[in-house]
């Protein structure tokens, strides 16, 4: 593992996980970060590496919606979602 994925903590090394994932718990896209990187900065680069390849045409890009936590909410991901017609279900 690339040592920019890896942060310091009481138990060692770690990294965090970023998934967009579909209803049924498939990974769509993802990104790893080391432990100590904020949330909220990795979630339009994880839904920006969205490819949903369907039966013809282009592979599908924009979710119909979105689900986070406290954690990703912030304005600019919100005004990323309206700009992107991409509904927001984060508290």
């Amino acid at each position: 593992m690339k040592a920019a994925l890896l942060g310091r903590s009481r138990g060692g090394q770690t990294s965090k996980i970023h998934v967009a994932a579909d209803r049924l718990c498939r990974p769509l896209a993802l990104i790893l970060t080391a432990r100590q990187a904020a949330d909220s900065p990795q979630f339009i680069p994880v839904l920006t590496k969205i490819r949903v390849r369907g039966p013809v045409g282009r592979p599908r890009t924009r979710p119909g919606a979105a689900a986070g936590d406290k954690a990703y909410s912030s304005r600019g991901n919100r005004a990323y979602l309206r700009r992107r017609r991409i509904k927001a279900v984060i508290p």
